[in-house]
């Protein structure tokens, strides 16, 4: 196959070799290849053709599925499996063809066939819900077997030969007209077993089979005997479980007017007519909103970063809190923070996500240009951001670092190139119908288990971030979709407005902004006035706390006026001004001072003293009045400190009591005896007695057997305790599963890499615990890839949440 894929390549002009190299980068990515034939060999490599599949339309895999049915076969044989008869049905087909050409899954040879890559034809088990062909199902059977089985369909046996006789019998089912005469002459149980057979598609083939001493009877149901005899289903001799149906009798029971599901135009939805300056009108109003939103969040973030739970991300109180704070929901925050630290503004310092020095320097840029960062991260993050439920429905924190998904971003690119096919000037009347479209355009997408309709939070995602708009694709959305960072920025610069530097002050006590306003208006606003609503048009209100507030953090009355007047439209309100002077008048009226004790006595001129004594001044004494110091050092100290400076001090109790002192005797405290090891045998021997007993249940065949099975040199020691790593499973696996001990560690490493079942404790990312049992193992550091015994399904475990380990 490779030399017809070299003869197809080497046959091709400049510009479509350049189509098959653009579309399969990931292929001929450096070092460059030096011929067609190791371009060839690039291409057919399974990983390589596994990184294409997902970014193919519906009807390109119903094309390579029927074809993977039909083999290396003419375009006339492919039409009519798939009835493209029509001459859309045929436009279709041909454009798939030419998509999966240029990605080089499937190309015409010299001999007028279409021939595939073979991992192409590897993705399905059973394509179209057929078998494997009869020359496959029949390959370890005997001569003799093929002639009875001639014999029974009254074919004369071409001659003695194995090949001869198989030959014969492929030929004669793969004659529609002569395998339909023996199913007409078949008696009627035979006839019923095979029709329902023939017609099982997409469903595991089977009927009920009865075990007699643990061997399979292939025949237990009425007609199997008869269709087994001539071949009409095949008996697999290596495992256990129903005869198999070859794959040519099925397409022949099935019937001329069956035909292979090919759907070559998208689904119909239902549109309306959308002028250019309805979408950007409303593009500029989503992508406004949310850009000062996301600044909102993001500001709130930087003064006062959000907890992380124990088990990783931002959980639901803290959520909250933010979006209370930046006057926005629940999805937009997530949308916000995702983005945000998939662009470096957001990293996680310790237990909090903190802002970065990046963010200082995105937060004095214009909306536009804060807007491009985020949705720059968002075309490309490997999940889908305003996911809140797993497959559970248990509540997700946002920033969790979940494992990547591809079909997440499958997903967008979906959306991306189902609004860009709708007709010019239409759009969707109903945006959750975008979501057929996704799924025609990209089938191997994920939906998430939240989504009421078909990829509703993508769509609605893309609604936010003024990507989509009126149902159409919005200028913002059309620069994702090409790629282009430039066409990006101006879009952004072109729908959105520049920051705000002005307020507008209201006798109300308030003040409004319109649009986004700049990193410096927020900041200001945002000290001396509380935020009550955002988006497009902010207002924030004054009261004597806001104002009290700004005056704690150190500003003047004056400065305060000052700083408001330099950005308001307009002279500043009197009622404004009264309030700010009015707080500022009995702000300080009362103080209050730290102090660890208090000194107070009867005697002025003693405590004067004692405020002067240089040996004193660590205890950090200031004095109140007359007869009273305050202590920054606690009152034990403190009255050290003064008895060792020759005073006599006493203590009192919080009741004004003296403290009376008592010398308290020290004990220790009573011996613990050591644990015993199982069987209740003791954990320490008397140094006295003889070990005699000890070494006689030490096995020196097996330890010497496993030291010459031993590395010649001793691991590397694990720089935590000194213990070296057997494998380095185990070193891979400790470095990221930091709350396991090392008994656990090497527990989990021989599960690993023995293929064997492991029970563990795993904290999910709802912060919820569990116990899972886990088998067919697979690292993928810092995730294991496992099948999840409770779920009954395939589960990706993040290592560091894995909090112990059980014998599975």
């Amino acid at each position: 196959m490779g030399s017809t894929l070299v003869a197809w390549l080497s046959g091709l002009d400049i510009p479509q070799l350049e189509r098959v190299l653009a579309a399969r980068a990931d292929a001929v990515s450096p070092p460059e290849p030096r011929s067609f034939g190791e371009l060839a060999d690039r291409l057919q490599r399974p990983a390589s053709v596994a990184l294409v599949l997902p970014g193919l339309a519906l009807p390109h895999l119903q094309v390579a599925e029927a074809l993977a049915v039909l083999g290396p076969a003419p375009r006339a044989a492919l039409v009519d499996l798939l009835g493209a008869e029509g001459a859309e049905s045929a436009r279709g087909l041909d454009a798939a063809l030419g998509a999966l050409a240029d990605h080089a899954l499937v190309w015409p040879d010299g001999e007028g066939l279409l021939r595939m890559a073979a991992p192409l034809r590897q993705a399905w088990d059973s394509p179209l819900g057929l078998d494997a062909p009869l020359a496959q199902l029949l390959a370890d059977t005997t001569s003799e077997e093929l002639r009875r089985m001639l014999v029974a369909l009254g074919v004369q046996s071409p001659g003695n030969a194995r090949q001869q006789r198989l030959t014969a019998l492929v030929d004669h089912h793969s004659d529609p007209g002569r395998v339909a005469e023996v199913v007409a002459g078949a008696p009627a149980a035979a006839r019923e077993l095979l029709e329902r057979r023939a017609h099982s598609e997409g469903e595991q083939p089977g009927f009920p089979t009865e075990f007699i001493l643990g061997v399979p009877q292939a025949d237990s149901e009425p007609g199997a005997r008869w269709a087994l005899e001539r071949g009409l289903l095949v008996q697999d001799r290596h495992r256990y479980g129903p005869a198999r149906m070859p794959a040519e009798v099925a397409l022949v029971l099935r019937g001329a007017d069956w035909h292979a599901p090919f759907e070559p135009a998208p689904p119909d939805v239902r549109t309306a007519s959308v002028t250019s300056a309805d979408v950007d009108r409303e593009a500029a109003a989503a992508a406004t909103a949310f850009a000062a939103h996301a600044a909102s969040v993001l500001a709130t973030c930087s003064a006062s970063p959000p907890a992380l739970l124990k088990s990783g991300g931002v959980g639901a109180r803290e959520l909250s809190r933010i979006g209370k704070a930046a006057q926005c929901g629940d999805m937009v925050v997530r949308l916000a923070l995702e983005t945000a630290y998939a662009a470096g503004l957001l990293a996680r310092d310790g237990s909090r996500a903190a802002a970065t020095e990046g963010y200082d320097a995105w937060a004095e840029r214009e909306p536009a240009e804060r807007l491009t960062v985020l949705l720059q991260a968002w075309r490309t993050l490997p999940l889908t951001p305003t996911q809140s439920r797993d497959e559970d429905g248990k509540a997700l924190p946002a920033l969790a670092g979940t494992a990547p998904c591809g079909g997440c971003v499958r997903a967008r690119d979906g959306l991306l190139a189902a609004a860009a096919q709708l007709p010019a000037d239409r759009g969707v009347t109903d945006p959750t119908e975008l979501g057929a479209l996704v799924a025609w355009f990209r089938p191997l997408a994920h939906p998430l288990p939240q989504d009421t309709t078909p990829f509703a939070t993508v769509v609605r995602e893309a609604e936010l971030l003024g990507v989509t708009a009126r149902g159409a694709l919005s200028p913002i959305g059309a620069a994702l979709k090409a790629g282009d960072a430039e066409a990006l920025t101006a879009a952004c610069q072109r729908l959105l407005p520049t920051a705000t530097r002005t307020a507008r002050f209201g006798a109300d006590l308030t003040a409004v902004v319109t649009g986004t306003p700049s990193a410096h208006l927020a900041a200001l606003l945002d000290a001396v006035a509380d935020r009550e609503v955002g988006g497009t048009a902010s207002v924030w209100r004054f009261g004597p706390g806001t104002i009290r507030r700004a005056l704690d953090s150190g500003r003047t009355p004056d400065a305060v006026v000052a700083d408001l007047a330099a950005v308001a439209v307009g002279a500043l309100p009197q009622p404004l001004s009264y309030l700010i002077h009015d707080t500022a008048r009995r702000h300080g009226r009362m103080r209050i001072a730290p102090a660890a004790c208090v000194i107070h006595g009867e005697e002025p001129a003693l405590l004067s003293e004692l405020a002067a004594h240089r040996k004193l001044a660590d205890l950090g004494l200031r004095q109140l009045a007359p007869t009273v110091l305050v202590s920054r050092t606690p009152l034990d100290k403190t009255l050290a400190a003064l008895r060792a400076a020759g005073y006599a001090p006493v203590a009192e109790t919080a009741d004004g009591a003296v403290r009376v002192e008592r010398t308290r005797r020290h004990r220790a405290a009573a011996p613990v005896p050591s644990p015993r090891p199982p069987g209740g045998a003791p954990a320490r021997r008397d140094p006295s007695a003889r070990p005699a007993e000890a070494s006689a249940t030490v096995d020196l065949s097996s330890l010497a057997t496993r030291l010459r099975a031993a590395p010649p040199t001793t691991p590397e020691p694990d720089p935590g305790n000194g213990i070296p790593f057997d494998t380095d499973t185990e070193e891979i696996v400790a470095g990221y599963a930091r709350l396991l001990s090392l008994a656990d560690v090497r527990q989990l490493a021989h599960a690993i890499d023995e293929g064997r079942p492991i029970t563990i404790e795993y904290v999910a990312a709802s912060g919820n615990r569990t116990v899972r049992t886990l088998s067919e193992l697979d690292l993928d550091p810092p995730h294991l890839y496992a099948w999840c015994h409770l779920r009954d399904d395939e589960r990706v475990f993040t290592l560091s949440r894995i909090h112990g380990v059980m014998p599975g």
